[in-house]
């Protein structure tokens, strides 16, 4: 039986399920003896030591006892997202509405394709970015507009830029 990411995630999301918790990313990383199976939780509240120890222990005992991750050993890695959490998912980017973001397109968007601002607006699968608070190396080149359309499809990577 090989691995199957999206059995792990649905055994995850209901096991977070019971506890309050959201599954944002599953992985399995490495090969041979060096596999590690990623699990990244969060919850409106922050995530917690215990939140992971917890679903580790539930996920290990599930894992083993249906033999979900064949063939041999693995690590599971079970942790919160971070200050810098990654936006994967639409309902990231509704979440996140107000908070600052730095991001790479696939394809450039005003000349460029890396970008930071914040989050004005996500609807109908386009977020707007205001750059008008953004580093210098971050803006569009050129006169172009502080206000920036981007279609979610064209988003390659996304996190959040922690404010302290």
């Amino acid at each position: 039986m090989a691995f199957e990411v999206e059995r792990v995630r649905e055994i995850a999301e209901r096991v977070a399920l019971s506890s309050g918790l959201e599954v944002v990313e599953v992985e399995l990383r490495g090969g041979g003896k060096a596999r590690m199976l990623r699990i990244v939780i969060d919850k409106p509240a922050g995530v917690t030591h215990e939140d992971c120890a917890n679903l580790s222990r539930e996920m290990s005992t599930i894992l083993d006892v249906q033999d979900v991750v064949a063939g041999s050993s693995y690590l599971l890695e079970v942790s919160s997202p971070g200050m810098d959490r990654k936006l994967l998912r639409a309902a990231d980017y509704e979440r996140f509405t107000g908070s600052r973001v730095k991001l790479t397109t696939r394809n450039p968007v005003a000349g460029n394709r890396h970008f930071e601002g914040r989050l004005e607006s996500f609807e109908n699968g386009r977020l707007t970015l205001d750059l008008s608070a953004a580093r210098k190396k971050f803006r569009p080149v050129g006169d172009a507009a502080q206000k920036l359309d981007i279609e979610l499809a064209n988003v390659e990577k996304a996190n959040l830029v922690p404010e302290i």
